[in-house]
């Protein structure tokens, strides 16, 4: 047998499994970091080397309004390791904590509690600088991108002379990789705007791990040309969420140099489809709810075949996770209603119930969560007590000669078929 842990929320669940069915385990596979030293060096060396602009300390100035985007609460990008790094840059330039506005985007998550500001970026921080969701000031319009998006993003953010991206780059499901001008679209925009260019990812080159044609990743492009980001602060973690490699400088050249990096990390050649396909999107923050942990799916999509079954493994801790997402699912009588049902009314929300109907078709769920039995039953997932529990289930569907892929870090990692 062969000992499997797997993150679920802030707990780790083990799995025993016979060696005879373990296809393998995928992991990425990380350089070794020493210490929260080895963070700061990586990310400092990034800031004095930037890719494609000036460096911070030059670009910005004094008297200058400056506004940092950072991730919302959901997200695992470090923002109380790098804002003190870019502090530092614009305290050279002289600008003065009066001036800095640090935007938490938030795209149509729900807002932050004060807790929750705090934490992501620090006491020290939140008590001399001023921190806003993004979703609680007004939107100004900017116009419309090539591809007819209308362009509303935060007030603040617009007003400011000085704006920088700050986030961590992975894979994403439809947009190709997060970061970049992700953080601006959709992190500043309103839900229009948003609906607008998720719309975009019906397109079969919308999917994860591809930029080239992609035209969710065009738009998100465009907007940030658009707005004018004047700098990018990018990073690529781990599985404990640490700090691996930073990128930093022009929004586009230096984020996709990230993703080539993301690339060589967590990029796993396979050299078949599974029938069974055990998945953890990684844990606390990733699995708080069934809308972030659908990204976790969609990657174990890739290494399942068809008429196989994945194992979900996900605290869910807040449930559905958003409401026009919840509410598509409860008024929905099939998985492929709610994929028709994309195509002739596109819905931000909606969107992610459809994605999930998608896997639907290719293979069965099995859920291993928090949430109740009844709502896991709306989903058309077939809810199991325990991660062992699902495993004999599957394997007896399969009469015991299932081949068995293992994927701890399902938000982060893309398996490829060779």
């Amino acid at each position: 047998m062969e000992n499997i842990k797997l993150k679920y929320g802030k707990e780790t669940l083990t799995i025993d499994i016979p060696k005879e069915n373990l296809l393998g385990v995928i992991k990425a596979k990380f350089p070794k970091i020493k210490d929260n030293e080895s963070e700061i060096f990586e990310m400092k060396k990034s800031l004095k080397n930037p890719i494609g602009t000036s460096k911070l300390s030059e670009i910005a100035k004094e008297e200058k309004r400056v506004a940092i985007m950072v991730s919302d609460i959901t997200r695992p990008s470090p923002s109380k390791k790098i804002l003190p790094l870019l502090l530092e840059e614009l305290y050279k330039s002289g600008v003065k904590d009066k001036d800095i506005t640090i935007i938490f985007g938030m795209g149509i998550h729900r807002s932050h509690t004060k807790e929750e500001q705090i934490k992501l970026v620090g006491k020290d921080i939140f008590n001399r600088i001023k921190c806003v969701d993004s979703n609680k000031e007004e939107y100004v319009y900017l116009g419309k991108t090539s591809r007819k998006t209308p362009i509303y993003l935060n007030k603040s953010l617009v007003e400011a002379d000085i704006r920088i991206c700050t986030g961590n780059i992975e894979y994403h499901y439809f947009a190709g990789y997060s970061g970049g001008a992700k953080a601006v679209m959709p992190g500043a925009s309103n839900n229009k705007s948003i609906e607008n260019n998720h719309k975009l990812q019906l397109s079969e080159n919308s999917k994860s791990g591809k930029i080239i044609n992609n035209p969710v990743r065009e738009d998100i492009d465009e907007v940030g040309e658009i707005l004018g980001i004047d700098f990018l602060f990018n990073v690529v973690l781990n599985e404990k969420k640490e700090v691996l490699k930073a990128f930093s400088g022009d929004y586009i050249k230096a984020h996709r140099e990230g993703c080539k990096y993301l690339d060589s990390l967590y990029n796993i050649k396979i050299d078949e489809k599974a029938d069974i396909v055990i998945v953890s999107p990684g844990g606390y923050p990733k699995d708080l709810n069934l809308y972030q942990t659908q990204k976790a799916l969609d990657n174990a999509s890739h290494a399942v075949r068809m008429g196989g079954t994945i194992i979900l493994v996900s605290e869910c801790s807040e449930g559905f996770g958003e409401d026009t997402f919840k509410s598509w699912i409860e008024s929905s009588t099939s998985s492929k209603e709610l994929i028709e049902r994309l195509k002739k009314e596109f819905v931000l929300g909606g969107h992610k119930a459809a994605a999930i109907a998608r896997v639907l078709e290719k293979a069965e769920i099995y859920f291993v969560s928090d949430m109740k039995k009844e709502d896991v039953e709306k989903i058309y997932f077939t809810p199991k007590e325990s991660i062992q529990r699902a495993l004999k289930d599957a394997m007896n569907k399969f009469e015991n000669k299932s081949k068995v892929l293992i994927i701890p870090q399902g938000s982060s990692v893309l398996p490829v078929v060779k």
